[in-house]
C-alpha cells in the first residue's frame, strides 16, 4: 500500500498548500504553516479519521509544547501503525525538530495513505472538534487561561480608582502602541512565512536536483565499464552527458573517456 510509495512517487509532489488544505478542511482547523502539525497531534487524528476506534484520542497531546510532548504523540502514532500492520517508521528524531521539509514529507505520505484507504472521501459521520475535546488534554489549559482572564479582570476593576483623566489617557496610549506592536508583528510572521516557503521550495529543488544526478552517475558509471565503453550507444550517451552548456559538440574520445 502507501507504506512503500516511492521517493519519486506523485504523493511527493503535493504542495504545500494543498496538504495545509486537506488539514483544515478534515479536521476544521487553521493550520498556516507545516511545521504547525510537528506535535503529531494531527497526523493522530488523520488516522483516527481514516480507522475509526483505532487511536486512542484521550492520550493524543494537542496542546503539546516541548519535544517529550512531540515524542508522545508520534510514539503512539507508531503503536497505531504496528496494530493496523503499516509497515512505516517514523523519522520522531526529525519530525520533533519543526523543520518544514521533513513534516511536509511525512505529511505528503500520510495524505497518500488516507486517500488509498477512503478513495480521497471525507468521512460525513466523523465530528473532528468533538473528537479533539473527547482527548481532555487541553482541558487544564483552557481552565489556566480562563482564570487568567479573570485575574486580569479583577486587576483592572481595582485600578479604577484612579483619574478618569490619566486612564482615559493611558488607554489612548495604550491603544496606539498596541496598534504599532500588531502592525509589526503582523509583518514579521508574514515575511517568516515567506522565508518558510522559499526554504521548502529549495530543499525540494535541492533534493530532485540530487536525486537526477544521481541517475545520470549511475548511467556514467555504466558506460564507462570495460564492456559497454566502446559501443556507439555508450559513446553517443557521454557525448550527451558532456556536452557544454552553450550546445556546441563535444567528441569523446572512446580511448580516453576513462580520464573525464
Amino acid at each position: 500500500m502507501a507504506a512503500n510509495i516511492g521517493i519519486m512517487d506523485s504523493a511527493y509532489f503535493v504542495g504545500r498548500n494543498e496538504i495545509l488544505g486537506w488539514i483544515n478542511d478534515r479536521l476544521q482547523l487553521n493550520l498556516s504553516r507545516i511545521e504547525e502539525a510537528a506535535s503529531g497531534a494531527v497526523q493522530c487524528q488523520m488516522m483516527d479519521m481514516t480507522h475509526p476506534g483505532v487511536v486512542p484520542m484521550h492520550k493524543v497531546n494537542f496542546d503539546g509544547k516541548t519535544e517529550y510532548d512531540f515524542i508522545q504523540n508520534y510514539k503512539l502514532l507508531q503503536e497505531v501503525f504496528n496494530k493496523l500492520k503499516i509497515d512505516k517508521h517514523i523519522e520522531v528524531n526529525r519530525l520533533v525538530k519543526g523543520r518544514p521539509l521533513d513534516n511536509l514529507e511525512f505529511l505528503q505520505w500520510l495524505k497518500r495513505y488516507c486517500d488509498s484507504v477512503n478513495g480521497g472521501l471525507m468521512n460525513e459521520n466523523y465530528n473532528p472538534v468533538e473528537r479533539r475535546t473527547k482527548g481532555g488534554k487541553s482541558g487544564s489549559i483552557r481552565g489556566s487561561q480562563k482564570n487568567s482572564k479573570s485575574l486580569q479582570m479583577n486587576n483592572t476593576v481595582n485600578s479604577g480608582s484612579c483619574d478618569e483623566d490619566t486612564g482615559a489617557l493611558r488607554r489612548t496610549m495604550s491603544a496606539k502602541v498596541g496598534k504599532s506592536e500588531a502592525n509589526s508583528s503582523s509583518e514579521i510572521q508574514a515575511l517568516k512565512k515567506e522565508v518558510t516557503d522559499l526554504t521548502v521550495a529549495i530543499e525540494l529543488l535541492e533534493k530532485e536536483r540530487d536525486f537526477y544526478f544521481a541517475k545520470l552517475r549511475d548511467v556514467e558509471v555504466l558506460c564507462e565499464k570495460p564492456e559497454f565503453e566502446n559501443i556507439p550507444m555508450a559513446t553517443a550517451i557521454k557525448n550527451i552527458l558532456y556536452a557544454p552548456a552553450d550546445g556546441e559538440s563535444f567528441e569523446v574520445d572512446s580511448d580516453h573517456s576513462q580520464d573525464y
